[in-house]
């Protein structure tokens, strides 16, 4: 029997998706917690700004914000296999093809949102490739992004996997956010040098749920961490009578 102990969560507001709450980083931040191999289940988008109680026990830990569940986590494993790599000219070419640049529901969110600022948000905009499902981007990190070492902080290599699956999924064409994601981080990437993320869709829609999968390559095309992901669709509001 593994003893529970209670811990604290907190995070910054540069890291929204939407305005008032967090996504990827929020579940790379679980599981830097509590080491690489879980998968983080979002009940309730994580709020900023203020600490969450995050307890963990045997099979796994849960995070509060007062009474209210935010997230549970528990151990997972993420296969490594993809279905094709993209090119640095090819994640450039796609990117391109962002579908967001204008109309982005969330345009301040700290991994796709084109308002952040170079060296703030990431600033990664995924693009469909011709001829397939896979999705590709560029991406070269910011020091800000980075510890002293100059490697990317492991909660933003979560981010950084979070919303190219999104658009794999669908983002593009409908309002979705994140429900769950795992990942598997085998290396994390230095400030300052190009990479490539790919993403594609996975298995069909399970009523409003769409699962998809995205990796992190170097210029080489080595995986350097890998994702599974669950996206939920948001009913489209009614108009007003």
């Amino acid at each position: 029997m593994v003893a529970a102990r209670v811990g604290e969560l907190r995070l910054g507001a540069r890291f929204c998706g939407p305005p008032a709450s967090a996504n990827g980083d929020a579940c790379g931040a679980v599981a830097e917690l509590l080491g690489d191999g879980v998968e983080v289940t979002l009940r309730r988008p994580p709020p900023l700004g203020r600490p969450l109680r995050l307890r963990v026990g045997d099979g796994g830990a849960v995070v509060h914000d007062g009474d209210e569940l935010v997230a549970e986590a528990r151990p997972a494993t993420v296969g490594l296999a993809l279905p094709a790599t993209a090119s640095p000219a090819e994640a450039r070419a796609a990117a391109g093809r962002y579908p967001l640049f204008q109309g982005h529901p969330f345009p301040t969110c700290f991994t796709c949102g084109p308002d952040r600022a170079a060296g703030d948000g990431l600033r990664i905009f995924p693009g469909p490739l011709p001829g397939g499902d896979l999705w590709a981007a560029p991406w070269t990190p910011a020091p800000s992004v980075a510890d002293q070492d100059g490697l990317v902080e492991f909660a933003v290599v979560w981010a950084a996997l979070d919303c190219p699956g999104g658009f794999a999924a669908g983002v593009g064409d409908t309002m979705m956010v994140l429900d769950r994601m795992a990942a598997r981080v085998l290396a994390r990437p230095r400030a300052d040098r190009a990479y490539c993320l790919v993403a594609w869709r996975t298995g069909p829609a399970a009523g409003r749920k769409q699962p998809a999968r995205s990796a992190l390559l170097d210029a080489h095309g080595r995986v350097l961490a890998v994702a599974r992901t669950l996206w939920v669709t948001i009913p489209t509001p009614e108009p007003a009578p």
